[in-house]
């Protein structure tokens, strides 16, 4: 079976590598950077050629990209919503890819493919802070060739490695095959737990729009905290009305300046 794959590889890499690193950057949970380092190695025998490698993968990267801008740019936060909502780690799903947004700015694109679940989020929040087409592009190519570039480097540099891990995974048969599945399994049933315990925590100290409203014609005069990042203040600047705003990395220090006796309520992103 794995024999079968090489040859599949062999015979259409560039598409192959194309469509796998398409795939990846639209969203679906598949790994490129096997299939990368897989093609570098390749390149040793003269099957493929490293620049080929490249610079296909540039151009699927860049075309997964350019949707995810294009949604962000139309629709805003409502794209970030939608990929915490099927985020296996909602909790940290934007929040890190904004901060990061905010201390680097655009340029923080280049590292995007380096960086887990960055790779994803980033596209659509330069889409939603409206940053310039021209920007996104280079900086999206650079990011997509420097990435590319070190898995397929690797790919060459490790071959004997890669095909000696290859000979042993044919040997193995279908068996090989069914150890990753269960590897891939267990992983993403470890993050679905962590991700319903979250929900649940959420749930347990969550307040309605219709209860805060209520809280506050009935004159609790509760203090509403927005802790959400800059960036998505400037995405969507609305506010309920009366909220303080405290930078989530500085909560702690400024519990101490809000009243003790009133209930305090925080909403995020």
């Amino acid at each position: 079976m794995i024999e079968q794959l090489t040859a599949l590889l062999v015979q259409y890499g560039l598409l192959f590598v194309f469509i796998n690193v398409f795939l990846v950057q639209a969203g679906a949970p598949v790994p490129a950077v096997p299939t990368l380092m897989i093609a570098g190695a390749l390149t040793t025998g003269g099957a493929l050629p490293l620049p080929g490698i490249i610079a296909v993968a540039i151009v699927g990267s860049l075309l997964g990209d350019l949707i995810w801008y294009a949604a962000g740019r139309r629709y805003g936060l409502k794209v970030l919503q939608l990929l915490c909502r099927i985020s296996l780690s909602p909790d940290s799903c934007v929040r890190q890819t904004e901060t990061r947004f905010t201390q680097w700015g655009a340029p923080s694109l280049i590292i995007a493919k380096f960086v887990p679940g960055f790779a994803t989020v980033a596209p659509p929040l330069a889409g939603a802070l409206q940053v310039k087409p021209w920007r996104f592009v280079l900086y999206s190519t650079i990011s997509a060739a420097l990435w590319a570039g070190v898995a397929a480097g690797a790919g060459r540099v490790l071959n004997r490695q890669i095909d000696w891990a290859l000979n042993r995974m044919d040997e193995m048969g279908a068996n090989a095959l069914i150890l990753i599945a269960a590897v891939f399994v267990i992983f993403i049933a470890y993050k679905w737990w962590e991700r319903q315990r979250f929900y649940k925590a959420l749930r347990m100290a969550r307040i309605s729009v219709k209860e805060l409203n209520d809280l506050i014609a009935q004159g609790h005069a509760p203090v509403v905290v927005d802790v959400r990042s800059a960036s998505a203040r400037e995405i969507d600047p609305r506010r309920v009305p009366g909220s303080v705003v405290v930078d989530i990395a500085d909560l702690d220090a400024r519990l101490g300046d809000l009243p003790p006796d009133r209930d305090i309520i925080l909403y995020c992103t």
